[in-house]
């Protein structure tokens, strides 16, 4: 996995995560040939809407890749890039995405949800994962509803982890649709899985990552997954 990012966030994230191919990028000519060498791209979490963060976007736009767009991606797809037409595309908002890229309230979001998310899909022609109690996956073969989740979910950085579980099952070779229900689902479930074993309360994006990770490799023990985190 490769992160683009501005260069003063280079060191932390080597810190934080060793295992990532960090590039320093001052703007978007410097992104040079990484979109192309992608097989998916995900983009949002961290972006910012400022100049940066909009070159960042277009080149992802631009780019023939399968595209998970998130955060701030959203909030700039809804007021830099709304006339853009493309296909191969997830997008995830809360509903105060959705919200401005409907160009409605939240109220009228969370009104009718299964509304908001098909009118998602047809205006963007995109697989659309509409968040929030009873996660809703809207795509070509129609509506879904995620059964699972819980409220600790509600903290900063839960919906990056999902972009991330989107991004990592469409570089496996997953359609759009499929990579969205299983993300979802699997996202949900680590999460229920967390909060049975540690409780709602406190609960992070970190701690999800483990239990996707038994989730996902059915042949991996309870004990054996308990020994990874």
């Amino acid at each position: 996995m490769s992160l683009a990012t501005a260069p003063e966030h280079v060191v932390a994230s080597l810190v934080r995560r060793p295992e990532v191919m960090v590039h320093g990028v001052r703007g978007a000519a410097d992104l040079g040939e990484l979109p192309g060498l992608a097989d998916v791209l995900v983009v949002g979490p961290g972006l910012g809407q400022g100049s940066w963060g909009q070159g960042v976007l277009q080149a992802a736009l631009d780019a023939e890749r399968p595209l998970v767009i998130d955060a701030d991606g959203l909030n700039l797809l809804a007021t830099r890039f709304a006339k853009t037409q493309r296909a191969g595309w997830i997008l995830t908002p809360h509903p105060g995405e959705a919200a401005r890229l409907l160009g409605c309230s939240v109220a009228e979001v969370e009104a009718d949800r299964p509304a908001a998310a098909l009118a998602l899909r047809e205006r963007w022609n995109a697989v659309v994962v509409l968040k929030g109690a009873g996660t809703l996956v809207a795509g070509p073969s129609g509506l879904v509803v995620c059964p699972f989740g819980n409220p600790g979910m509600a903290s900063g950085g839960m919906g990056d982890a999902l972009s991330g579980m989107l991004g990592a099952l469409l570089a496996q070779g997953l359609p759009l649709e499929t990579a969205a229900w299983l993300g979802v689902l699997v996202h949900a479930l680590a999460a229920d899985l967390a909060a049975r074993d540690a409780g709602e309360r406190g609960l992070l994006a970190g701690d999800l990552a483990s239990y996707a990770r038994m989730l996902v490799n059915p042949t991996i023990g309870g004990d054996d997954a308990a020994a990874t985190r």
